[in-house]
């Protein structure tokens, strides 16, 4: 049968497309990834909840003015009272960022959230503790710190909806209606149909 529309190639393409459970090998390595990515923020989670870090928290953020030209000394030195006013409560609430981004990674869940988050986090941590990853000296200087790739990552992961490929969202982000831009869900107002 020709005609048949249960075989034809172009259906086939139309449905895997659309159907949450058919992916090809691409949408799998995203998951893959996402998942893979959660379990490195896991690692970063346990050794943000060791007291050795939380009893130093001060001592991070100031250690990167050194050698750093004076603007960016004085924006290290303004985190820095920020931080001084309650130092273990700022710790606290980086490592509980780092166990919320982790868990939502593995599982999939709320991930446009999570890649937003992990963005403004990861930039964060790269401006103020890893001082924009300077100073940066020629023949001293390799790379410009780890948590700049951090959030170029988390944008990748947004731009490819990856909480949709082996992630809760794939479930998740229709019952939410109107919020289901937190989950994977477009960020744009869905029009009404006709």
């Amino acid at each position: 049968m020709i005609g048949n529309s249960a075989t034809s190639p172009l259906r086939h393409t139309t449905l895997s497309s659309y159907h949450p459970t058919t992916m090809n090998w691409r949408q799998k390595g995203v998951g893959i990834a996402r998942i893979i990515f959660g379990l490195v923020w896991v690692v970063d989670a346990i050794l943000k909840w060791q007291p050795q870090f939380q009893n130093t928290f001060v001592e991070q953020v100031t250690a990167a003015r050194d050698g750093q030209p004076g603007l960016i000394q004085g924006w290290i030195s303004f985190w820095t009272n920020v931080v001084t006013v309650n130092p273990l409560l700022f710790a606290r609430i980086e490592a509980t960022t780092e166990t919320a981004l982790a868990v939502f990674l593995i599982v999939g869940i709320f991930s446009n959230l999570t890649f937003i988050a992990g963005i403004f986090l990861s930039l964060g941590i790269w401006t103020i503790p890893e001082g924009f990853g300077g100073p940066y000296i020629p023949g001293h200087s390799t790379d410009i710190g780890t948590a700049f790739p951090y959030a170029l990552l988390f944008a990748v992961l947004l731009f490819l909806s990856a909480g949709s490929y082996y992630g809760l969202d794939q479930w998740f982000t229709s019952r939410l209606g109107r919020l289901g831009f937190l989950a994977s869900g477009s960020f744009r107002r869905s029009r009404k149909q006709v």
